[in-house]
């Protein structure tokens, strides 16, 4: 039936896709022809002498052929530095509006694929209802019942990827107004210890307890910004403003069952 592929491709909407690694049969080397077989060689033309590479101008003179420039007067020396150690993971593992949102997300996330795995169950009800009245209904009528359920699957795949998208929107304006914050936060206790140097845990190979900012900058978190403010699901987030213009209004995002009960 036509609509089995539409299924199959509505099953796979939510399932992502490891990424196959092509391998080349180039075997990375050259392999000369062989000689004594198939078509007859071609002689060998008669050899030019050859004339030396010309080297070019930089090398032939023995130094840059651009301008010298003069060199600056003395500038300022950096300050010392005074470092901080910051382990960013473990901020967000602690963090209270980091945690709120992961588990909005995933919750989201669930509910859209029970949806899914519904409309699925739905959609092979009707394939099998119309397979059992394939014997009372002419090649026609089975052609436009086929139809319709195709474009029943068709919309209900574009409502599933709409919702799919709006949570990844969502996900991301929350993540992004967290690391906004992070960064204040990071900047206000580093000033206050004095550190000019912020460095993550993961490229430090050792370093004493007082480096370690990790712990302080986490409390702060967890008192400036304790939640996220989200939209509600099947809602896509609030637009930037264009320059010169407002944001495009919002509208809601309608149920799959909404849609296809019109």
């Amino acid at each position: 039936m036509t609509a089995r592929p539409a299924l199959a491709a509505l099953a796979a909407l939510l399932i992502p896709a490891g990424a196959a690694l092509a391998q080349s049969s180039d075997p990375g080397f050259f392999i000369p022809p062989q000689q004594g077989g198939g078509a007859q060689s071609r002689p060998a033309q008669a050899q030019q002498p050859q004339r030396p590479p010309q080297q070019p101008q930089r090398q032939q003179q023995g130094r840059p052929t651009g301008p010298n420039p003069a060199p600056l007067p003395p500038g300022q020396p950096p300050p010392a530095a005074v470092i901080g150690i910051v382990d960013v993971p473990e901020i967000q593992r602690n963090s209270t509006a980091f945690n709120s949102v992961r588990d909005e997300i995933e919750k989201r996330r669930q509910k859209l694929n029970e949806d899914l795995q519904r409309e699925q169950t739905r959609w092979r009800e009707e394939q099998q209802n119309l397979a059992n009245q394939r014997a009372t209904m002419n090649p026609d009528q089975l052609r436009q019942k086929e139809r319709e359920l195709q474009e029943r699957i068709t919309d209900s795949q574009r409502v599933f990827r709409d919702r799919s998208r709006a949570i990844e929107q969502v996900a991301q304006g929350a993540l992004g107004e967290i690391e906004q914050a992070m960064a204040v936060v990071i900047r206000q206790v580093a000033a206050s210890r004095n550190v000019n140097l912020v460095l993550p845990r993961p490229l430090v190979i050792f370093n004493d307890a007082p480096f370690d900012l990790t712990d302080e900058i986490t409390a702060q978190i967890n008192r400036v910004l304790r939640n996220v403010n989200m939209p509600p699901e099947g809602q896509a987030p609030a637009q930037p403003a264009a320059q010169g213009g407002q944001a495009p209004a919002q509208r809601p995002a309608q149920a799959p069952a909404q849609q296809q009960r019109r």
